[in-house]
């Protein structure tokens, strides 16, 4: 038996025009408190379940949303709009599988809801789906060809494709429609970015942080992208780091105060393993891989206990692999930062370590609300984070020399050992060749790095090689190599475009590995050094010229070349550049010699060593730990008390 509907009721139908008039001005709690009101009122009558389900995903209430929304089905399983908002709150929830049910039933019922094929395609890319989420968004776009939410989607799912100048045509649709759309200059400023196309992306960047001042993800990509300018002072990069530090501080400030850790907590440490937890979004087939699984592999089980915070919709072989050294693996992907927040404080990790920096898809913003009781930055960002709640980098000294870079840094800097990476050699690369020069071919120098870090002053550097060098020629390889954007660049720095092989990049990453049998010798660009092309070069046997600089991301090649004991190829200036290329270049024998013990000398050094870098590693985990415990200002924690 039913109660009367709440149009029948003078009293009830007042309340939901109230409430209703609550909601539609964004008064959601006094539009809420009605709603629970009405459901008092009326317990079977569908909309005060609806709506109060509608509100409390607004609020962010999800567990409360998805209550009150599947009680509104129960009444009227017809609704596909329900259907859509409880989707919308599963999938917050990280409840992906029955949010595409709720979803795939809600296109069932209104198949010209264009806003329901939007959402059921974000839920797909959340699950990896991209094809069948490409195939949504553009049934969104022919239902409703002047949505702009549904071009700039269909872009970003082609940027996940890696086909990104068609990505960037959609989302410059969807500013045609609607030139303020929230996230479209956003979304194509990186899909510019990822074409390598620099200054149009910060003019992009900028633009659309005038309007949204912020947006903390904005300026987080926009800070990476600043990293491979030559033009621009390690003064002004600290400071635009500051900067988001500071915008991310006053957001955190904003919030109701997070629960004090337990004193217990604090000082139990001698009767219990130290709880260290990695979040990255990289915990898959990707450099950062190469330089953490072995500290996972070899740290000690008796005192530190590991948990992997994944944040990316792909988990590969290496993500299964990297999963057998934690006690504890969550994925975040599609995750609110609420979401996030709560989680990672129910596991109270005592160590929260970022691996992402202000690369794509980090979580910087939520480490301004003190997650944990130590937070460490490391590996993935060759700058500081510019969070003051960021307590710890860790690096060596010869990447940020002592007195020379910790003041252009938020966090206190840890150099923990003679080089901060550790290095695991990908399994199956070929054997090292002989230099390509010695069988009959032109003196090759070459570069596999991400195009973006050839700046100008790299190609007129590089220019000056070949000058030195005649007949030689330059290899590139990278992703988004574009030949009508790339030869112009070339021929401004004044290298001829007849003396450019670009080599196309095979799928597979032993084929990556066997191009280098097609160089001679690898060129490092500036202001940005490579650290995996660096690593991979010299693996394959390839010497690696470096130019070493002010800040730490001018000198990871340094740090890497002195650890493998090749210090002779670090240049000081650009004619010390120039004059190592021509001594390479002008004996063969010598260079053929080099070659053939490169792979042995990067197998002797500390980045191969993963036993003693990774029990350094740990030492300088306790260190940092024991420090804050004794003292408030973890910023007193002096660099020695973490070297070893």
């Amino acid at each position: 038996m039913s109660s009367p509907s709440l149009m029948s009721s003078a009293r009830s139908q007042a309340l939901l025009q109230q409430a209703l008039a609550h909601h539609q001005a964004g008064r959601l709690p006094a539009a809420a408190a009605l709603y629970t009101q009405l459901r008092t009122l009326a317990p079977r009558t569908f909309d005060p379940w609806h709506l109060g389900g509608v509100a409390a995903l607004q609020l962010g209430q999800l567990p409360e949303a998805v209550q009150l929304l599947t009680r509104a089905l129960a009444l009227n399983a017809r609704s596909a709009t329900t259907h859509m908002c409880l989707g919308l709150a599963l999938a917050s929830l990280g409840r992906n599988v029955d949010a595409e049910i709720r979803l795939r039933e809600a296109v069932r019922l209104a198949p010209a809801n264009h806003e329901a094929w939007t959402h059921l395609a974000s839920v797909l890319v959340i699950s990896g789906r991209l094809d069948e989420a490409a195939d949504c968004y553009q049934r969104t776009v022919k239902l409703k060809p002047d949505y702009a939410q549904g071009w700039s989607g269909l872009g970003s799912v082609l940027q996940l494709q890696n086909r990104n100048d068609e990505a960037i045509l959609h989302h410059s649709r969807a500013l045609e429609l609607d030139q303020h759309h929230p996230k479209a200059r956003l979304a194509r400023a990186q899909a510019l970015q990822s074409t390598h196309r620099l200054q149009e992306a910060l003019n992009d960047f900028d633009a659309h942080l005038a309007r949204n001042p912020d947006d903390l993800e904005a300026r987080s990509y926009r800070l990476l992208l600043l990293n491979y300018s030559s033009d621009i002072p390690r003064e002004t990069l600290f400071a635009e780091h500051v900067a988001f530090g500071r915008q991310a501080s006053a957001n955190a400030a904003r919030r109701p105060p997070a629960p004090a850790t337990p004193a217990a907590a604090l000082s139990d440490l001698p009767h219990r393993k130290l709880s260290i937890a990695f979040l990255s979004p990289d915990l898959r087939t990707h450099s950062i891989a190469y330089f953490v699984e072995p500290l996972l592999r070899h740290l000690d089980r008796e005192r530190f206990e590991i948990t992997l915070y994944h944040d990316h919709f792909v988990s590969d072989e290496t993500t299964a692999r990297l999963k057998t050294h934690a006690a504890r693996f969550r994925n975040f992907i599609g995750l609110s930062a609420d979401v996030v927040e709560s989680q990672i404080r129910a596991d109270a990790p005592d160590i929260l370590i970022d691996l992402a920096g202000h690369t794509g898809l980090n979580r910087l913003p939520l480490y301004a609300r003190r997650l944990a009781p130590v937070q460490i930055n490391y590996l993935g960002y060759p700058a500081t984070t510019g969070l003051r709640e960021m307590d710890f980098r860790f690096t060596d000294a010869l990447a940020d020399p002592v007195g020379k870079t910790d003041a252009f840094h938020t966090e206190q800097l840890i150099r923990f050992a003679p080089t901060a990476w550790t290095y695991a050699p990908p399994a199956g690369a070929p054997a090292p060749a002989p230099p390509p020069s010695t069988r009959g071919g032109p003196f090759t120098f070459g570069s596999f790095n991400n195009l973006s870090k050839l700046s100008a002053a790299t190609l007129r550097l590089w220019s000056a090689v070949l000058a030195a060098v005649p007949g030689s020629r330059l290899a590139l390889k990278s992703f988004g190599l574009s030949r009508e954007r790339l030869l112009p660049q070339l021929a401004a720095a004044g290298i001829s475009t007849d003396r450019v092989e670009l080599l196309a990049a095979p799928p597979a990453l032993a084929d990556h590995l066997a191009l280098y049998s097609h160089v001679d010798v690898a060129l490092d660009p500036f202001p940005y050094h490579g650290t995996t092309t660096t690593c991979e070069a010299l693996w394959m046997g390839v010497p690696v010229i470096t130019l070493a600089g002010d800040r730490h991301a001018t000198r990871v090649g340094v740090s890497l070349l002195t650890a493998a004991s090749h210090p002779e190829l670090v240049a000081l200036t650009g004619a010390d550049y120039v004059s190592i290329a021509q001594r390479l270049a002008s004996d063969s024998a010598a260079l053929t010699a080099l070659r053939s013990r490169l792979r042995d000398d990067l197998a002797r050094s500390p980045l191969l060593d993963h036993a003693a870098q990774t029990a350094r590693f740990g030492d300088a985990l306790l260190a940092c730990w024991e420090k804050p415990r004794a003292s408030s200002a973890a910023s007193t924690l002096a660099p020695a008390v973490c070297t070893p």
